[in-house]
């Protein structure tokens, strides 16, 4: 049997923790491998774990072809669903995986050039519907999170130093307050997470007594255009970013 790891899909979703991966070695163990890996092809979709596990201690295993997949988006979304459904997955990670899931579904409804009629021509396939989990609320609800912490997440994910990202994977800081840190200067992030916990939870407080005195003050005109310049930096960045994943699923 021929069985194809793709370090992309096996990278798409947080790796398990030393203590996680422990337990289901011994379970295996103890058990044997009682669900069957599941493939695209000879490409290993889900169950890469226990396909090491099982490789490193010769214990027998069953596989399974999905013959649902047509492309690539269909793999990572069988796999954002899947671990969804899983109880152990923390918020910030149902989050991370709900946000893949919109960009993927958003994609879909914009008409590539083979989809899209030639002048005069009428298309014979209908327009594409968006799908109703392209709203932030409902990939929420899918998620099974708020719509804000959904929010909170999508500031972290623009914003956060790698470092302050890893102390909310790690429960280090919740997720309301690393959204208010991300909105730090880079080295007062990283200086933050390197005080750990008493010190992240400083400097969020720090940043909402700031928010809160300038909403009590009047904004100077200066402060207004500078303020709509940075928004407008932002979305014209954001819509690139856009345009730049877009442009990748059509090629």
């Amino acid at each position: 049997m021929n069985i194809t790891v793709n370090e992309d899909l096996r990278a798409y979703i947080d790796p398990l923790t030393p203590d996680e991966h422990a337990a289901l070695e011994r379970s295996l163990l103890t058990e044997g491998c009682r669900d069957a890996l599941v493939l695209w092809g000879e490409v290993l979709v889900d169950g890469h774990n226990r396909y090491g596990i099982c490789g490193k201690h010769g214990i027998p295993f069953n596989t399974v072809q999905n013959t649902r997949f047509k492309s690539i988006d269909d793999v990572h979304l069988w796999m954002i669903d899947q671990h969804l459904g899983r109880r152990s997955v923390s918020d910030f990670q149902r989050g991370v995986l709900a946000l893949r899931k919109k960009d993927i579904l958003a994609s879909r409804v914009q008409p590539t050039p083979t989809e899209a009629a030639t002048p005069g021509q009428q298309s014979s396939e209908p327009a594409a519907a968006p799908d109703r989990l392209v709203t932030r609320e409902a990939i929420a609800k899918a998620a099974r999170i708020s719509s804000n912490t959904i929010s909170q997440i999508e500031r972290i994910q623009k914003s956060a130093t790698p470092e302050l990202v890893e102390a909310v994977k790690s429960g280090t800081i919740s997720i309301n307050a690393a959204a208010t840190v991300a909105s730090l200067p880079v080295d007062e992030q990283v200086a933050a997470v390197a005080g750990g916990r008493r010190e992240l939870q400083q400097a969020a407080r720090q940043v909402r007594q700031a928010k809160a005195v300038a909403r009590t003050e009047p904004e100077s005109p200066e402060g207004v255009i500078a303020r709509l310049r940075q928004t407008i930096a932002e979305l014209s960045a954001e819509n690139a970013a856009l345009k730049a994943k877009l442009a990748e699923r059509m090629s």
